[in-house]
């Protein structure tokens, strides 16, 4: 036996009456005839898609920060070569 498939406005409305009309997902479960699981689910979004752009950004932060003090190392060296450059008295 298949497990039965739900419009998304059944879906829809079951998500509103926990949502908006505040009754609870057990109860909402038990009068529509879905496990509780697949209605919790429902209730609560996916967020992979957002949880992977927030993780390439921060990825990305992470990469930027590390390099910033390379480049500030390298912007002071070729500073103090210059200070010792022009502080030799000409011949």
């Amino acid at each position: 036996m298949s497990t039965p498939r739900f419009t998304p406005e059944f879906k829809q409305e079951a998500v509103r009456q926990i949502v908006e009309r505040g009754h609870s997902v057990a109860e909402v479960s038990a009068r529509i005839g879905v496990s509780v699981h697949s209605l919790s689910k429902a209730v609560t979004p996916d967020r992979t898609e957002e949880q992977a752009t927030e993780l390439a950004e921060a990825k990305s932060e992470i990469l930027r920060l590390r390099a910033q003090p390379r480049r500030t190392e390298e912007e002071r060296d070729i500073l103090k070569k210059a200070t010792r450059y022009f502080a030799e008295e000409p011949e």
